[in-house]
């Protein structure tokens, strides 16, 4: 299936070599070189993934993100940061990026990525999940209570979905990032995940939580 990429890179002999990669891998790409171009173009258009550099001009990628996210836009998000911009990758994140990828990176690794998020993203939107007095929906990453409800990035909405199929059984870290990364995801990220999920589930009065036992988690009531 052909996908749809807006690849957002300031720099544009980078720009013009990972553009023609990822068209020889499959993909359809738009360049563009700054944020508000990309705004546009997120704005205007229906894209399958948006690969966002942090850096650029007139607007950064994790305002861009921002923007979108907070306008009900949840199209999957890639960020490239420099490895020393641990700030904003954590910034990133807490906005709604599905990955993020550290400068300078392979071109392979980077196609390789975009192919696991997108794939992983259509698989688990194809069901709608119910436990205690919360409800699930891959679909439209919405997560609902009784009292409630908000949206969830992707990777967020992959992560409680993994919770929830595996209820009796607590999840390790590792059994996680071998079932929703591909690469040596550090810990420190999986746990930022878990984290946000935490919060917005007590956010809407949840009758599940994710609980920590050790080195593993697992959804219990409260």
């Amino acid at each position: 299936m052909n996908m749809k990429i807006l690849y957002a890179e300031d720099e544009k002999s980078l720009s013009m070599a990972i553009t023609e990669i990822l068209k020889i891998e499959g993909f359809t790409v738009d360049p563009v070189y700054d944020g508000a171009e990309a705004l546009e173009h997120l704005q205007s258009q229906e894209y399958d993934a948006a690969v966002l550099d942090i850096m650029m001009p007139k607007q950064d990628g994790v305002l861009v993100l921002q923007q979108i996210r907070d306008a009900g836009n949840f199209t999957l998000v890639m960020l490239l940061t420099a490895k020393t911009q641990v700030e904003d990758r954590i910034n990133g994140l807490s906005c709604g990026a599905d990955d993020y990828l550290g400068k300078p990176f392979a071109a392979a690794e980077l196609v390789a990525r975009l192919q696991a998020m997108i794939r992983r993203s259509t698989c688990y939107r194809v069901q709608t999940q119910s436990v205690g007095n919360i409800t699930l929906d891959c679909d439209s990453l919405e997560l609902k209570s009784d009292v409630g409800s908000l949206r969830l990035s992707s990777k967020e909405c992959q992560l409680l979905s993994l919770f929830l199929k595996n209820r009796t059984a607590p999840l390790s870290t590792a059994q996680i990032q071998e079932k929703l990364w591909d690469d040596n995801k550090d810990n420190g990220v999986i746990l930022l995940y878990i984290s946000y999920l935490q919060n917005k589930l007590r956010q809407i009065r949840s009758s599940v939580n994710i609980e920590q036992n050790g080195d593993t988690y697992r959804v219990v009531s409260v």
